[in-house]
């Protein structure tokens, strides 16, 4: 039977640092990997490749605090999905672990173009 005590309970959401010492959860370093992955659930609804090898996102910025800036643009200024992708990206990055905030900024420039798009992108969508 597991013990669940207050401290037992303390010690579920805290981890280790390098320094053995007991950090919050929340402290965690947030990987770019992992926020790479959410922002990869995210497609465009007229195109069916995830938005991040669609080369629409530009930059990722993880603050030691774990608040995450992401630059992105959309593959046209009219886009019809121009209002909805950004939420979808600020939705699908707060559920990674250690997030504390999400700002999502759409830039337009530069301009994307196919050359911003993966090889596995390419290959979906018979553009090689």
């Amino acid at each position: 039977m597991m013990d669940h005590s207050p401290e037992t309970e303390t010690a579920l959401h805290h981890s280790w640092t390098p320094e053995g010492e007991v950090a919050p959860a929340s402290a965690q370093r947030v990987s770019e990997d992992d926020v790479i992955s959410a922002i990869a659930t995210v497609h465009d609804p007229e195109i069916p490749v995830n938005i991040y090898e669609l080369g629409l996102i530009y930059a990722i910025d993880i603050s030691d605090e774990g608040h995450i800036k992401v630059e992105m643009t959309l593959t046209a200024p009219a886009c019809p999905s121009a209002q909805e992708l950004p939420e979808m990206v600020k939705q699908a990055v707060e559920m990674v672990p250690g997030v504390t905030g999400v700002e999502v900024e759409t830039v337009w420039d530069p301009p994307w173009d196919m050359s911003r798009m993966s090889d596995e992108a390419r290959l979906s969508l018979n553009m090689f």
